[in-house]
């Protein structure tokens, strides 16, 4: 394929929001939430900022450098900057990760249009009972979760087909917006409840004495999957960037932007949950079954309000799932697209009908628990292997590949573009690169293993 004929995104704007709308997701505001109220709120927020700073901006800088460079999918991406030698191989890992994400973050994805959907027709309106009970009988009914999961999986292929111009970046920039708006609304809301101040206190209030080695290690975690790092995503998204874009400062904005959305969810969730006396620390059951009990209780006076902010939220939660399953579904859409030789659409229905598939037995694995693998749920061992495995493994090679392997002058090049912008924190990169990134990775990997 001719690289004069590879689509671009069509303005800064449109790469700022489609490429933030990659990072931003339900890791935001699911699992950045989650991962802030079981470790202490302020000091967690504090840590996790530095190692964004520390970790997230020179990785994600990393595959910027190689996407743009190739002006290719991922795994030909690699493959360019890495000729025949074996460190090709990561570009094809990267595509392997962002499809099997894909294939299992359609489930909750699906379930996040189920919780609008209960929220419009009242459904969750009950007692703390029935609304645990409820989300225990939904995810493993047999039918339905699938009913959403391919709903969810046909809406993003729309998007996909319509390229990256007309279709991506034109649904960036419709959501991003959408889900800012819903975020400060919900926020805002969340705020003005009794008690509020202290889930505002809790968020910006840094109590250092409940800092350990667990607490450090989950924000370098965090970190490294909020800005989704080491799928394909980024690199997919970079090869369609224009020649004059400014890598450097399209990264700290696109970074600042997702620590942002990730502090106004914890706004919108831990005053409300402080406002009822609710657990902080209630880990991944926080988002659907905490908080619709939360947002019944809080706002019980004017059950109206408390109803709408519900529908809001998970409105909110589906536009985040969106923007990133776009993402996801892009990075193997580009490689079968390209290494195959057919076309966008031909492409993209390869990716929908396969993710859907794993996504079916992923669902399954919740009404049939002898639906497994090597004694695990199915769900539960896609999560793991990508999550805690593939996703860091990919990471730490990147960072040798371009911090050791590729020529320095290409690496300058692309962040300079071509000498005509200044690199005055080239040198800290590389170093963050060669040496600072890649031991954080390998403490993630360690501590998701249970090794340290």
């Amino acid at each position: 394929m001719n690289k004069t004929e590879r689509a671009n995104f069509g303005s800064r704007v449109g790469i700022i929001l489609a490429t933030a709308g990659s990072a931003v997701g339900l890791g935001n505001v699911w699992r950045f939430p989650t991962m802030t109220g079981e470790n202490g709120g302020a000091a967690f927020i504090l840590i996790y900022i530095i190692c964004v700073l520390l970790l997230g901006v020179p990785c994600m800088l990393n595959e910027f450098v190689i996407g743009r460079r190739a002006q290719a999918n991922t795994a030909r991406a690699y493959a360019k900057l890495a000729g025949n030698s074996p460190w090709r191989l990561i570009g094809y890992f990267g595509v392997f990760t962002g499809f099997l994400i894909a294939g299992y973050y359609c489930v909750v994805s699906g379930w996040c249009l189920q919780y609008v959907y209960a929220s419009v027709i009242g459904e969750l309106d009950g007692d703390p009972t029935y609304v645990q009970q409820y989300f225990s009988d939904f995810s493993s009914n047999p039918w339905k979760p699938i009913m959403w999961l391919i709903i969810f999986f046909l809406i993003t292929h729309i998007v996909i087909v319509r390229g990256v111009e007309k279709g991506i970046e034109k649904a960036s920039k419709i959501m991003m917006p959408v889900l800012f708006i819903l975020l400060v609304v919900i926020a805002i809301a969340s705020c003005l409840l009794p008690n509020a101040g202290r889930g505002i206190s809790f968020l910006f209030s840094p109590d250092f004495s409940k800092v350990d080695s667990n607490v450090l290690l989950s924000a370098l975690g965090q970190a490294f999957y909020s800005l989704s790092l080491g799928m394909g995503c980024l690199c997919t998204y970079a090869s369609y960037f224009n020649r004059d874009t400014h890598l450097t400062k399209s990264a700290v904005q696109i970074v600042s932007i997702d620590s942002l959305i990730a502090i106004l969810a914890g706004l919108m969730i831990f005053p409300a949950v402080f406002s009822v006396g609710g657990d902080v620390g209630a880990g991944p059951s926080l988002v659907f079954i905490t908080l619709p009990n939360v947002f019944n209780q809080a706002f019980s006076a004017v059950p109206l309000v408390g109803h709408l902010i519900a529908v809001l939220f998970y409105l909110l939660l589906s536009v985040a799932a969106l923007t990133s399953l776009i993402s996801l579904h892009e990075v193997s859409t580009a490689f079968f697209h390209e290494e195959l030789n057919i076309s966008r659409r031909s492409g993209a229905t390869i990716v929908t009908v396969l993710c859907s598939i794993i996504g079916v037995f992923c669902s399954l694995s919740f009404y049939n628990t002898d639906i497994s693998l090597f004694g695990m749920q199915l769900f539960d061992l896609f999560d793991f292997t990508t999550g805690q495995i593939f996703l860091p493994v990919g990471g730490f090679l990147t960072c040798l590949f371009l911090g050791w392997y590729v020529p320095k002058r290409i690496v300058r090049d692309e962040l300079t573009n071509q000498g005509t912008v200044s690199a005055r924190f080239f040198e800290i990169y590389l170093f963050c690169v060669r040496f600072v990134c890649p031991l954080c990775i390998l403490l993630i990997f360690l501590h998701q293993l249970g090794i340290i």
